[in-house]
Formats: C-alpha cells, sequence, structure tokens
C-alpha cells in the first residue's frame, strides 16, 4: 500500500473498445490527479484542458448548455481504497456520477519507474463496452 501513497498526475487517460479503436474522452491533453492518502482514502479529479468558463460569475449559474459541458468534460470520485495482490479497489462514497456512489471499482495496477498504470475492466463509457487504461506520474 505504501506504494500508492502521494499525489499522481494524470499523463493518459484512454479506452480501448474491443474491436482495438482508441479514445480519449477528455482529450488527449487531459489533466487531472489521483491522490492516495496513507490512511486509506483515494480521490481522484480528471478533467479536459481549456474547458470554457460560464458566461455568469455565479458557482450556481451556467445555462443548461454550459452545465451539460461542465459534466461532460470532468470526471470526480473519492472514497476509501485497499490493495490485493495486483488489485487496488475503491470503495467509492462521492462521485460525480451518482449510479458509481457506495460501488466498489477494482483497477489492475502496475508501476513502471516513477509511473502508475490503472486499467479497468470492462466498462460502458459512452454507451460502448471499452478498457481504461489511466496512467499517472507520481508528483
Amino acid at each position: 500500500m505504501d506504494s500508492f501513497i502521494g499525489a499522481w498526475r494524470l499523463i493518459s487517460f484512454e479506452f480501448r473498445s474491443k474491436d482495438g479503436q482508441v479514445s480519449y474522452p477528455f482529450g488527449e491533453d487531459a489533466v487531472g490527479y489521483i491522490i492516495y492518502s496513507q490512511d486509506g482514502y483515494v480521490s481522484i479529479t480528471v478533467m479536459s484542458a481549456n474547458r470554457p468558463d460560464f458566461a455568469s460569475g455565479d458557482i450556481t449559474g451556467g445555462s443548461i448548455e454550459e452545465k451539460i459541458s461542465a459534466v461532460d468534460t470532468f470526471f470526480s470520485y473519492c472514497g476509501r481504497y485497499e490493495v490485493r495482490g495486483d488489485r487496488v479497489i475503491h470503495h467509492l462514497e462521492v462521485s460525480l456520477f451518482p449510479n458509481w456512489i457506495g460501488a466498489d471499482h477494482e483497477r489492475i495496477f502496475e508501476f513502471e519507474d516513477n509511473r502508475l498504470i490503472l486499467s479497468t475492466p470492462p466498462l460502458l463509457w459512452g454507451g460502448v463496452e471499452q478498457t481504461g487504461r489511466v496512467t499517472w506520474e507520481r508528483v
């Protein structure tokens, strides 16, 4: 578990479909962080780079279109985590996607030099069953 502890900066967030097509749901220049705490918590935030500002400066404002765009270009969750063999399990307590609250998300992990690579089992993203591969670099 100690190998995970700390902050990691996003290098790549990609998905692969069954036919091998690669997509970057937040763009090839996506930004984000994942933080693993010593007391067993994980927090992940990923977003598209250069997201447009809302016309209004009110944090609760924004048009429907602005709000949809903001949600479509942002991803976040947090909760507790545990390591089992070559897997890390994220026990979600908070999530932008409400369906994931209370769920356990298993990721296969590997460390390469100063990088952490997390791979997902097949999941539905954008209406297509895909496998995610997210690469992080220790900050």
